[in-house]
Parts: C-alpha cells; structure tokens; sequence
C-alpha cells in the first residue's frame, strides 16, 4: 500500500492520540468523517496500522527499571535461535527482542521493578535452557527520548 499525503496525516494523528474520535480526526485531517472513517478501515485491513494499545507509565506501574541485555546463543542454527525466539516470546518482562548482526545474537529490553528482580530474572530466564551462553546487561542512567511515533514524511 502506498501512503499519500491524508494517509500520513491520519497516521501522525493516530500516533499522537489513538483514542481519537472520527469526527475529530476527520475534521483535523481534513476529511468528512465517512471518507476518513473508509481510509482508516483501509490503513487497518493493509496492516499499516497494526493495532491500538496504551502507553502504560512504567515507574506508575511498578516496572520502573527498564536494562539492555546483550545476548550470545550457545550455537548460530535455525533451531536454537527458533527455540531462543519462542521462550523470548513467553516472557511479559521481555519489552523488546532483536535478533542481531553483529557482536551479539540478540538484543532485548526488560522491564523490571528493581535489580534484584532482573537478577531473578535473568538466572531463571536467560540460561543455557534457553539457548543462552553469555548475557551482558546495560543499565541506562537516563531516559532521553522514547517514542512510538514513526516519523512519517
């Protein structure tokens, strides 16, 4: 699907407020709502749009301390990393999970209430059973900028 210019216009106001009401977005995109309601039912079914959700205040929430942890797996084949993939899957405190090129197999953020919760996490969770041979954990000391808004030109 290729996107014009109302497309665009739609998605950054989504992004910005996906509890938005038709009239209110058609309105701001400048469209009558039934022409605007029929292109983002389009923008859904094309899978550009994926799915609504909340952006839950993680410090609110108990989850105040979110670690990178680079990841080396015991072996580079299909079925490891597909094992690797799948428990990834499972875990809710796995925020994000990046298969790498490069240094390390893999990439992911954790969502944690405090260090000793990561460390019960990660020596129950990122082990050999899994696939595992080596962790590294990076700890930001500040949050500059987190966005879910793609920058759409």
């Amino acid at each position: 699907m290729r996107l014009d210019e109302i497309d665009k216009r739609i998605l950054r106001a989504l992004q910005r407020d996906g509890r938005m009401q038709n009239v209110e977005l058609a309105k701001e995109v400048g469209l009558s709502p039934s022409p605007c309601l029929r292109r983002v039912k389009l923008l859904e079914d094309a899978g550009v749009i994926d799915r609504y959700v909340a952006v839950v205040n993680p410090v609110k929430a108990g989850l105040p301390l979110s670690l990178f942890a680079r990841v080396w797996l015991t072996a580079q084949d299909a079925e490891t990393i597909d094992h690797f993939i799948a428990a990834m899957r499972k875990l809710p405190e796995v925020m994000e999970c990046y298969i790498m090129l490069g240094e390390s197999d893999a990439l992911l953020r954790v969502a944690v209430s405090d260090l000793d919760d990561y460390r019960q996490f990660q020596s129950t969770h990122l082990t050999k059973v899994n696939g595992i041979q080596n962790v590294k954990t990076d700890v930001p000391s500040q949050v500059v900028k987190q966005t879910y808004t793609l920058p759409l030109r």
